[in-house]
């Protein structure tokens, strides 16, 4: 069992160091990899890409207050390919936790581990239990407690992740969350459903036009 703020990772996982070596692409990568994570029609006509972090409070209430609107505006309907790309903010640790644990429970119930892990989020930080939210995130995703401290310690897994958190740094300038790309736009910060509209009518293709 996961006691208070005891969070089950590798000593490389939790390390989690930035090495910024690598060629530099001279802008971000726009469009989906394999690696990325990803709600909605590949052939959808906008893409919206996220850089979050599991630890962050602004990405917790953008997902709680202002994703389902979105989600059912335009994921829903076809109109927006979303992409969660994964970053880490303080308490680094408690992020990377939070992700290894998503991924753990695979791209099918990937999106509904982080959902959960963010509407715990802001009672993890009162009772300082990040055990507690893992457990119940990972729950929700139908990954047992026992599975979830084998992902925890798979050296592999934190490798991974860090080596796409310092792609997102190197590569794309992400230093903060929430980040969002629209097409050629970066949004940084809280940002509102408002907003979101704007950037993507301005994205969008002309043959979209009057849809």
């Amino acid at each position: 069992m996961f006691g208070p703020a005891r969070v089950w990772l590798t000593a490389a996982a939790l390390a989690l160091a930035m090495a910024f070596g690598g060629a530099v692409v001279a802008a971000p990568l726009t469009t989906a990899t394999k690696d990325d994570m990803t709600l909605g029609s590949d052939k959808a006509p906008v893409t919206v890409i996220e850089y979050a972090s599991a630890s962050c409070p602004h990405c917790a209430r953008f997902n709680n207050d202002v994703f389902p609107a979105f989600k059912a505006k335009y994921i829903d309907t076809g109109k927006v390919r979303y992409v969660l790309r994964e970053f880490l903010t303080p308490p680094e640790q408690v992020a990377a936790a939070g992700f290894i644990t998503a991924r753990c429970a695979g791209r099918d119930k990937y999106f509904t581990v982080v959902d959960a892990f963010f509407h715990g989020q802001e009672q993890m930080y009162q009772t300082g239990d990040v055990g507690a939210n893992l457990v119940a995130a990972a729950k929700a995703g139908g990954v047992t407690e026992p599975q979830l401290q084998a992902c925890l310690n798979d050296k592999a897994a934190g490798e991974a992740l860090e080596a796409r958190v310092t792609t997102y740094e190197k590569r794309d300038e992400i230093h903060s969350t929430p980040t969002f790309l629209i097409g050629k736009q970066k949004l940084e910060g809280e940002t509102t459903l408002a907003k979101l509209d704007a950037a993507i009518a301005a994205a969008k293709p002309r043959s979209w036009l009057g849809r």
